[in-house]
């Protein structure tokens, strides 16, 4: 036993044991997580709110208690008087640690913010928004006419626009007669009727002409990250983006830990839904401050999630999706009230529309994708991998259309990474190893100089080099790959065998270095044999899951493979092919669709249309569940080497030839046996 307490910092996964009493923030330090401070401890500037998670956590294997930190002090309570704390933050200066403990650092506390990294990508998009704008000149009332200005405005509605039934809600039925007065019997309306709705909604009502807008949310509720992207429903033009980590990561990376905390903590579900519902709430209250527009003029939105996040969205407990069959509440869209699911910073009588779920494990992220992306209109045989902490595949064409998904975890995102972040300035983004001297450069993110160019220290001088992110931990191992520096199997040589001293020991294994932080006073950043393996089971259940859907058809290749997802937008086809990510294929048919669920769900927004086709298409795609598939496994374990065990990836080795080397036939002092044929 030992009398340190165990903590672990999400979302970055770091974790160590402290004394008790230690600050969370000195904690927090040591380990290197990022978490603000500019008042030295003080309780001052508040920067340093973090949000300690209590019960059962079987993904850490921790049971947190109640009195897992402090009590609340004077100093909390003080700044809590006077400027407030939200409900459940601490301060990390403050409260000290006394029992093993999960804290979660939200995105405001945090040095390095988040980068949407699923940014909005240009398309054309037909625009038949289901919440428009109409001016009518209503009747005024009279003494010989008994009805009332409701009536009159339904009146004015069906004689200038042809429109039959209309209900108001009571928020908006208060605002009627002010509007109608104040300007003079002449309103604008924003009615909203979708592909399904018999009758006009009354969203909101201004007097006289109306100048101004109305906008959407196009919502990527992913399990990470979530994305919103605020759109002109005129002309569907994006106007703003924004993305935060999804605060739920604090009850788990993965999916099935989230049903696990859920099993395990009485309420822990409606817990989970508060917390998605508020980081919601906060992006579009943000985004419309970014915009400089009223929150009120934001009239709809629609959100695409996977089958467990859109439980949690809705207030469903997730506990079938946790176990077989499987089985979701309902798998058709859901529309109704934006409040409803947490939306209650925008306009107050607004709607939300949820894209249908494909089943129990596909979800409607994939369906968004399937609208973005049209397999079911393709001639060839495409594969489309929508690539994060669970991937979501497509494989078809106009003739038939499967659909998997594969929990890939969050290796992708920068997590479970010994130096790794998300994407955030500073973060290594791009790796280049030269193959003859092992030597390394690398891009951040927030500047577009090499390391090894003039300007670069100059370049990160506000941010340094702060860790590695997904697309540059994917890099970086299939640049080893492709220098010698790591073998089929996975494993990294040491220096002898390398022929680099930038193989270090790590025990009872090697890491290799990519920065060492002497020179800019950072942290030295490395990949270890233990990121290796993380990236290794990733890619592997990625592969394994398009494997399953080729299996299906009978296939051994594929056309042409899309990679979507914010993965998918900043890695190249070549290390994609050369990790064994994805099935081989000729490199310039692997093309990236960027954020396409962010895509569809952005469709979706602009377009009652293609509500109604992706509704229809989605009971025409087949489902391929990997979870109870024996298949899987075979394909995960052949998967596991890079690129592959016994799959030839001959495309591949005629573009990138790798080194054939193997590691693990001697020890780390006389450096082994080391074949250096190229194959």
């Amino acid at each position: 036993m030992t009398d340190k307490a165990l903590v672990i910092f999400t979302p970055s996964g770091k974790r160590g044991r402290f004394d008790k009493g230690t600050p969370v923030l000195t904690a927090a330090r040591q380990l290197g997580v990022d978490l603000d401070s500019v008042c030295g401890g003080r309780g001052i500037c508040s920067k340093c709110q973090v949000s300690p998670g209590y019960g059962s956590f079987p993904k850490h294997g921790v049971t947190v208690s109640d009195d897992a930190l402090s009590a609340w002090n004077a100093v909390e309570a003080r700044y809590d008087e006077k400027r407030g704390l939200k409900k459940g933050r601490r301060l990390g200066c403050q409260a000290t640690i006394e029992g093993d403990v999960v804290i979660d650092v939200p995105p405001e506390s945090q040095v390095h913010k988040q980068v949407v990294r699923k940014a909005a990508d240009a398309r054309q998009i037909t625009m038949n928004p289901a919440t428009r704008l109409y001016y009518v000149e209503v009747q005024e009332p009279d003494m010989h006419d008994p009805s009332g200005d409701l009536q009159r405005l339904r009146d004015a509605l069906r004689r200038d626009w042809e429109i039959e039934g209309l209900d108001a809600p009571l928020s908006v039925l208060t605002r009627l007669q002010p509007a109608l007065r104040e300007g003079k019997w002449a309103v604008t309306v924003a009615l909203w009727k979708d592909h399904e709705a018999e009758r006009h909604q009354l969203i909101d009502i201004w007097p006289g002409f109306f100048e101004g807008r109305l906008f959407g949310l196009a919502i990527d509720l992913g399990s990470t990250t979530i994305a919103a992207h605020l759109c002109d429903l005129r002309n569907g033009q994006v106007i703003a983006s924004a993305g935060v980590m999804n605060p739920q990561i604090r009850f788990g990376e993965d999916l099935m830990s989230r049903v696990s905390y859920a099993m395990m903590n009485p309420g822990g579900d409606a817990e989970m839904t508060q917390a998605v519902r508020d980081a919601m709430a906060g992006l579009a209250t943000g985004l419309a401050e970014e915009a400089d527009i009223p929150a009120r003029q934001i009239v709809e939105a629609t959100v695409v999630c996977n089958p467990v996040m859109h439980h949690l969205l809705l207030g469903i407990d997730p506990v079938e999706l946790g176990q077989a069959p499987f089985a979701l509440a309902t798998s058709d869209a859901v529309s109704g009230m934006a409040s409803d699911v947490g939306l209650a910073t925008i306009n107050s009588a607004a709607r939300a529309y949820l894209l249908p779920c494909i089943a129990g494990h596909v979800g409607a992220d994939c369906a968004a994708v399937a609208l973005s992306e049209e397999p079911y209109k393709s001639e060839d045989l495409v594969l489309i991998c929508d690539v994060g902490t669970n991937a979501e595949i497509l494989l078809g064409n106009k003739d038939k259309v499967l659909a998997c998904s594969s929990p890939t975890g969050p290796a992708f995102e920068g997590a479970q990474i010994s130096s790794g972040q998300r994407a955030a300035p500073g973060a290594i983004e791009r790796v280049e190893i030269d193959p003859e001297t092992k030597i390394p450069r690398f891009r951040v993110i927030g500047s577009g100089i090499w390391s090894d160019e003039d300007g670069f220290e100059a370049a990160i001088a506000t941010t340094g080099v702060t860790g590695i992110c997904g697309s540059g931990i994917i890099e970086a191992v299939a640049e080893m790959r492709m220098a010698g520096i790591v073998d089929a199997s996975g494993l990294i040589g040491s220096a002898a065998q390398t022929g680099t001293p930038r193989a270090i020991p790590k025990g009872r294994t090697h890491a290799y270095v990519i920065h060492d932080g002497t020179a800019d006073g950072g942290p030295k950043i490395t990949v270890t044999q233990g990121d290796i393996r993380a990236i290794q089971l990733a890619k592997s259940a990625l592969y394994a899951g398009a494997r399953l859907l080729m299996d299906e058809l009978r296939t051994d290749s594929v056309d042409s493979v899309v990679l979507a997802g914010a993965f998918g937008a900043h890695i190249s086809p070549k290390h994609a092919m050369v990790l064994g990510m994805i099935p081989d294929c000729a490199l310039d048919k692997v093309t990236s669709a960027g954020n396409a669920a962010g895509t569809g769900a952005r469709i979706a927004l602009c377009d009652i249309d293609a509500r109604a086709k992706i509704e229809a298409e989605v009971h025409r795609i087949h489902k391929v569940e990997t979870a109870i598939e024996p298949r899987f496994q075979e394909h995960f374990v052949a998967a596991n080497a890079i690129p592959h065990a016994t799959a030839p990836f001959a495309r591949l080795r005629a573009a990138a030839p790798l080194p054939d080397v193997s590691f693990n036939t001697g020890g780390a002092e006389d450096g082994g046996r080391r074949r250096r044929r190229r194959g």
